[in-house]
């Protein structure tokens, strides 16, 4: 694999990862305590942000599954 590949697959894994973990963010916090950098913060509330928990955990996903497909493109068996 190719020194510039190999940056893309590590990038994609990191932000793949990032992605899944903000996604338990928006599952674990309710909206009115969300960090200031997480859209989706709602003064006072009490309700959790599942619908962008869960798109945020499939797009992180959908990173992952690209970072694995791109590390296997060109190997040999």
């Amino acid at each position: 694999m190719s020194a510039g590949r190999k940056a893309l697959v590590t990038l994609l894994v990191l932000i793949g990862l990032i992605l899944i973990a903000v996604g338990v963010v928006y599952f674990t916090v309710k909206a009115g305590s969300l960090p200031s950098f997480i859209p989706g913060h709602i003064a006072g509330s009490s309700a959790h942000r599942t619908k962008r928990g869960l798109v945020v955990v499939i797009v992180g996903a959908a990173v992952l599954l690209i970072a694995v497909i791109g590390a296997s493109v060109g190997r040999r068996r």
